[in-house]
């Protein structure tokens, strides 16, 4: 009897060993991750259009006060240039220009500046100048007169927080252009050619009548004068 309880015993021990190590196992995870695709931030337009007209609208203290550490901040180190007179330039070439005072003006206006924002980090720029007793001083000495009025467009990206330019031109306007030829009107066409009167019909002679026959006239008799006693 106690042998037959023994077995009785590890059998139980046994099978609770094995369901230890199976039944209580975790089961297995049939669900995957979806990665689901994550939205860019919606740019607030005001908060961009105002700093980056800020920034522009600056431009003429910058000059005047050669503001070196500013054009170091907001141009990008890779930024290209293309000036009014179509040669290339870079943040470098603006940065020399500032700190020898090559560049001044008595008056330097900004206008009608636009900002097109692209997205929450990019936007660009457009606006015009005028400039009044400009000056650049070329390397060779030489003063180059640049009154005028220019259109420039610039882009803007946003690296670190920091709104910089990574592209710019400008072109000057010209005065007095031929403005745009006003399209000829077209011909009207010509009038229906007056028609012709239809001839009035002939009216027909009126047959002339016949002569009437005159009766002959007959002779009055002449009283003949009596003689007188």
């Amino acid at each position: 009897m106690k042998k037959y309880l023994s077995l009785a015993t590890l059998l139980v021990a046994t099978v609770l060993v094995v369901f230890s190590q199976f039944g209580c196992a975790s089961p297995h995870n049939t669900n995957t991750a979806v990665s689901t695709p994550t939205t860019a931030p919606t740019p607030d337009k005001a908060a961009i259009e105002a700093e980056l007209t800020k920034i522009e609208n600056d431009w003429p203290r910058i000059i005047k006060e050669r503001d070196v550490a500013t054009v170091r901040r907001i141009e990008a180190d890779d930024a290209v240039f293309v000036y009014p007179d179509g040669s290339l330039g870079d943040k470098a070439q603006d940065v020399k220009d500032m700190e020898a005072g090559s560049l001044s003006a008595d008056s330097w206006e900004v206008l009608d500046v636009k900002v097109n924002v692209l997205d929450n980090d990019s936007a660009v720029v457009n606006g015009r100048n005028i400039v009044k007793g400009g000056k650049y001083k070329m390397p060779d000495g030489k003063v180059q007169d640049i009154s005028g009025e220019y259109r420039w467009v610039d882009t803007f990206v946003r690296r670190n927080g920091q709104w910089q330019v990574v592209a710019g031109a400008a072109t000057p306007v010209q005065k007095g252009a031929a403005a745009t030829p006003t399209p000829k009107a077209s011909p009207s066409p010509g009038a229906s050619p007056a028609m012709k009167p239809i001839p009035s019909p002939k009216i027909t002679p009126v047959p002339k009548a016949a002569p009437a026959k005159m009766e002959p006239v007959k002779p009055v008799p002449v009283p003949t004068k009596t003689k007188t006693p």
